[in-house]
């Protein structure tokens, strides 16, 4: 017989009045350890378009950066 602890999708408490949102779970246990801004990058890293533009956009500051410093410097 499974035991709810070695079966997480199994409900725990069966007699519950509220509904069970196993999608939600994840971002309540984030919110209740205060590291959402933790969930919401991982969550964006493991979409390979979400992925792609955050590697744009971290190359794009630091071209930047560096035409800035050039720019300067070659004055």
């Amino acid at each position: 017989m499974d035991e709810p602890a070695n079966n997480p999708k199994q409900d725990t408490n069966p007699s519950s009045s509220k509904p069970e949102w196993a999608g939600l779970t994840e971002i309540d246990q984030a919110i209740s350890e205060n590291r959402l801004t933790e969930y919401r990058f991982r969550k964006a890293w493991a979409d390979p378009w979400s992925r792609t533009g955050i590697v744009v956009s971290i190359a794009a500051i630091v071209a930047f950066m560096v035409f800035v410093i050039v720019s300067e410097l070659s004055r």
